[in-house]
């Protein structure tokens, strides 16, 4: 590719509080906003379903945040663990078995005890054990629960996240159907990345602050061409590996703003296969590469080619012309 491509930084303004998988203006993402916004005002559980990779945890705070739980406490449980009797005891306490009739006993330093009053997230609860999953749909029904023989109400919000069909779990009885008519009664399907491809400039920023604050060093910026790229590619590992991939950018670069030069060798250690098979020759490598990226830098844009000619520096006829030597297809009708 040519050296002329454009140095402008590219940054987007954004609320500093929001969640960041609510991020962004696409079709797909402005529906889950919506949705967020009607559970954060209801009472019952919500469930959240997304693929690996997705930032569930930020959106079950966000629900915390902003729900009238929001002065209690947020208590999430990884439900994940490999560990059954380890899980048991997180949720429930050391050694508690339930001897009452009525109610389900907890102790007092129990994850189900401290989450009165607030929210509970159980993260990936598909995995949850069957016997945990009995005494949990037991406290949910009651909405009480014993603390050193007191009967105590729980008064907290269940919110869950799933990476799988939780409904075929029902179905195959692997899971509860009473626990999980409780944590549905509003559904949030978190879009992977994949399907909102327009947020990830922006939710690319975003990480580029958080990893910068993290890091401890100054604020950094993409160029244009840089977060042209990100935002062309399909990011199969979610925010997850977008969140990877600028993380070693901001620890394997220096400079205020990062360039595509920089970019290129992070991505490539976030995929397993090459960005190319490796035949040909050196042209034909370079040609396969220009246009590849020019067709990527054209889609960001919505086929605008203007905008597609200042991202890349060139002029807007030689764009033209480019694209027409590659065989890039144009769709002139959305200029």
């Amino acid at each position: 590719m040519p050296d002329t491509l454009t140095r402008a930084a590219v940054r987007f303004a954004r609320p500093a509080s929001v969640a960041i998988e609510l991020i962004g203006r696409s079709p797909a993402i402005a529906r889950v906003q919506e949705f967020v916004r009607r559970a954060a005002s209801a009472d019952g559980g919500v469930l959240i379903t997304a693929e690996r990779g997705c930032a569930v945890d930020s959106l079950a705070r966000e629900l915390h945040a902003r729900g009238r739980r929001a002065n209690g406490p947020f208590v999430r449980v990884d439900c994940s663990s490999a560990d059954a009797g380890r899980l048991d005891r997180e949720l429930f306490g050391a050694h508690m078995v339930s001897t009452s009739v009525d109610l389900e006993s907890v102790a007092a330093e129990s994850r189900i005890a401290l989450a009165r009053g607030g929210t509970l997230f159980l993260q990936d609860v598909a995995d949850l054990p069957a016997g945990a999953q009995s005494r949990l749909a037991r406290i949910a029904r009651d909405g009480e629960v014993r603390i050193d023989g007191v009967t105590v109400e729980t008064g907290f919000r269940l919110v869950a996240s799933a990476a799988s069909n939780l409904e075929s779990e029902v179905d195959s009885h692997r899971f509860r159907a009473d626990l999980f008519r409780r944590l549905s009664n509003v559904r949030i399907d978190l879009p992977p990345l994949r399907e909102r491809h327009e947020d990830v400039p922006a939710l690319a920023t975003r990480l580029l602050d958080d990893c910068c604050a993290t890091r401890g060093v100054p604020a950094r910026s993409f160029t244009q061409a840089a977060l042209a790229l990100i935002g062309a590619l399909t990011w199969p590992g979610n925010l997850q590996e977008l969140h990877d991939a600028i993380d070693r950018v901001v620890t394997d670069s220096d400079g205020d703003v990062i360039q595509i030069e920089q970019l290129l060798p992070a991505l490539r250690l976030q995929h397993t296969a090459p960005m190319f098979t490796p035949n040909g020759s050196l042209r034909e490598a370079r040609t396969r590469f220009e246009r590849e990226y020019i067709a990527s830098v054209l889609q960001h844009h919505g086929w605008r080619m203007a905008d597609a000619a200042e991202t890349l520096g060139i002029q807007r006829p030689n764009l033209y012309r480019k694209a027409k030597q590659l065989g890039i297809p144009l769709t002139r009708g959305s200029e």
